[in-house]
């Protein structure tokens, strides 16, 4: 489990699990069935039965459905004088007697379509007093679990005779938080899920920017700084049930994640491992990290360097600048030795050759590196440059200047180039940075970020750039909407769009790299040879490298396709067709052409013109890069006009979609969005305004 936190290392040994679904999750806000996330839900424990996971259920929500059903029948059969009156409160018992089949016929609907099989337990306090009841209960849940049927628990409230827990505290289980508990320890489970609408136990309420997820409890350290808030909007438990019945069910053995159901998939992430919720483990306290930085102190102290470094004159940034750059080339061997290691490292593990190509440090790139850096530091400032300057009345003068962002958080894979080039860029626009890198560069990003850091003076201060080193605080970075301005992620789909789904800070970023080179009929062979040799055969694993060519159905014959396809070919690049070429050309059949192969391979197709082409482009592209190759400047601004790409090119390879190709000295990436910035960004994109 590449994603798993070594805290929940454990997951990969559980068998029985135990999900509490509350009536939170069930309902809506107007009380009505949730029929989405119930549908969401009956899913996941569908391919959690064909894992062959042994998966119980304890659902509220009875209540709630019969309540709105007598309402509505009270409605229908009241008169008009009736409506009049003062509206008394429905019996909370007559509501459970009414809700409970409606809510179990929906259960046994979904999970009929799904082809799993539900069961229905009923249960009261008092039943558990009785210890042959109590044999009887294991051994009907184990033939259902035997016959892979899901056993769905729900507390009888219809009949049930005890008061609220806060006026009765003697009972054996007073909701159905503790009746999961409760079952986890009677029925010997190895996990128990209580889901819930926020994403965990926070340290304070979850809406205050201040407060915190915590991600494993320990009670020593936790206890005191938790403040509950009021119980479920619509159940008679809420977060104070919860942690209580977790920490029950933790102490006697079975761990317990608490998390929100209304996340995509979170019982599936739980049980990979993620660390997402919060965990109550017995052990919890041996695995307390010895952190002397939390992510929040992390970045606030990035920010409070920053403010130092804005304050520096223009002379005094360059030459910070000149210094770091000097520093890389002072420490090159240093830095070569441990890239090596860390390629060898990746070679060993049989990562793919893409990323290992990613990962390599070539001969002349620290020294490229040092160049890109010192014609960064020879731009003019970019900061507190006056954009517009308005005498709006006599002695009353308004000026737009530029400023920094404030606190930017990276995340990246594989590249250790990367970290050089946003660390500069970041100094240059006078920016504080947070860095986390794959943990297959590990050795190269840490020697790199204290090169770098050791060239910082002590009047702005190292932690200007913090590299985070666990995979575990990056939850706890993208929760810090209120110190960090920005989040850049630069590596694979899954990675951005994880992130994406993670945070509300904004995130500013490309998720594919699907470019296009089309060669039209009028397109000079020679030049467009050297241009698709150039896109494809450069830098296969970068995100501009071309992945699709086009071609004009007029060319299919022409001797100077025949001469590129067979370069490609020689040089090792596996062609593969869309329908049109697989039939003419004989090649195999691409599967998509939505793909990025970021390897030596790529997806010829024919195209009726260079309309055809633009249509194309944009519907299977990523609005990366894509460029034409002609003689017909008609032709050609009609795809530059038209192609809605961040970088759209003609008679010039993808490659070219680079900041410093562009003369940015650096990119921190390549954005495909539409607001901020946009194609490659470089330190014009790391800033805002203030008037």
């Amino acid at each position: 489990m590449a994603t798993a936190d070594r805290t929940r290392s454990f997951m990969k040994d559980v068998k029985r699990v135990i999900i509490k679904v509350g009536t939170a999750v069930v309902t809506r806000h107007d009380g009505r069935l949730a029929l989405g996330r119930l549908g969401s839900l009956c899913e996941q424990v569908k391919e959690l039965n064909t894992l062959e996971y042994e998966v119980i259920m304890v659902t509220s929500g009875a209540v709630g459905v019969g309540r709105q059903r007598l309402k509505y029948r009270k409605l229908v059969n009241s008169s008009f004088a009736d409506l009049q009156k003062p509206q008394m409160e429905l019996d909370g018992k007559a509501c459970a007697a009414v809700g409970q089949s409606g809510l179990m016929a929906l259960y046994d609907m979904l999970f009929n379509q799904l082809d799993v099989s539900s069961s229905q337990l009923l249960v009261t306090d008092s039943d558990f007093e009785n210890p042959n009841f109590r044999e009887r209960l294991r051994e009907t849940v184990e033939s259902l679990l035997d016959l892979k049927v899901v056993p769905v628990f729900n507390e009888n409230d219809a009949i049930s005779t005890r008061k609220a827990p806060y006026e009765d505290s003697s009972g054996i289980f007073w909701d159905n938080d503790s009746l999961a508990g409760l079952l986890a320890i009677e029925l010997k489970a190895d996990l128990l899920v209580l889901l819930s609408d926020v994403d965990g136990l926070y340290s304070g309420p979850p809406s205050e920017p201040q407060s915190k997820i915590i991600h494993t409890y320990i009670k020593e350290k936790h206890h005191s700084e938790i403040t509950f808030g009021d119980k479920s909007r619509v159940g008679r438990g809420g977060m104070t049930a919860k942690v209580k019945a977790a920490f029950v069910a933790s102490n006697s053995g079975t761990p317990v994640v608490i998390t929100s159901g209304f996340a995509s998939q979170s019982i599936l992430r739980v049980l990979q491992g993620e660390k997402i919720g919060t965990l109550f483990h017995k052990d919890a306290s041996l695995w307390e990290p010895s952190k002397d930085v939390s992510a929040r102190e992390m970045a606030v102290a990035a920010r409070e360097c920053s403010r130092r470094l804005q304050n520096l004159s223009s002379d005094e940034r360059k030459k910070i600048l000149l210094d770091v750059a000097d520093a890389l080339e002072a420490n090159e061997d240093l830095i070569r030795a441990e890239n090596e290691a860390d390629v060898l490292a990746a070679q060993d593990a049989g990562y793919e050759k893409s990323l290992v190509a990613r990962l390599t440090l070539k001969p002349g790139k620290i020294a490229s590196l040092a160049k890109s850096i010192r014609t960064l530091a020879h731009m003019e400032d970019p900061i507190n440059q006056i954009l517009k300057r308005t005498e709006v009345a006599e002695n009353l003068v308004l000026e737009k200047t530029s400023c920094p962002l404030g606190v930017l958080l990276i995340v990246f894979e594989s590249r250790p180039d990367a970290l050089v080039q946003i660390a500069s860029l970041a100094i240059r626009s006078g920016n504080g940075l947070l860095l986390k890198g794959g943990k297959e560069a590990m050795r190269s990003n840490t020697i790199l970020h204290k090169v770098i850091t050791d060239a910082l003076p002590g009047s702005v201060g190292k932690r200007l750039i913090g590299l985070v080193t666990s995979r575990d605080e990056i939850a706890d970075l993208l929760k810090l909407d209120d110190v960090i301005d920005l989040v850049i992620p630069r590596g694979s789909n899954k990675l951005v769009s994880q992130i994406k789904a993670s945070t509300k800070i904004p995130v500013l970023g490309h998720a594919d790299g699907v470019c296009h080179v089309y060669i039209d009929k009028s397109a000079d062979m020679d030049i467009a040879k050297r241009i698709v040799m150039d896109a494809k055969i450069d830098y296969p694993a970068a995100c501009n490298a071309m992945e699709t060519l086009l071609v004009h159905k007029d060319l299919i014959k022409s001797p100077g396709l025949d001469d590129i396809l067979i370069s490609l070919k020689t040089e090792g690049v596996s062609i593969y067709g869309g329908p049109v070429a697989h039939e003419v050309l004989s090649i195999p059949k691409a599967d998509s052409f939505h793909h990025e192969y970021s390897s030596m391979a790529c997806t010829v197709e024919f195209v009726d013109d260079v309309q055809s082409a633009i249509d194309h482009i944009h519907r299977y592209g990523s609005a990366h890069t894509d460029c034409i190759v002609t003689t017909d400047s008609k032709v050609a601004e009609t795809f530059l006009r038209q192609v809605d790409s961040a970088a759209v090119f003609h008679n010039a390879s993808t490659r070219f979609s680079d900041g410093a190709r562009f003369g940015l000295g650096a990119e921190v990436g390549i954005s495909t969005g539409r607001i901020h910035a946009r194609g490659p960004v470089g330190v014009e994109g790391l800033l805002t305004t203030r008037w």
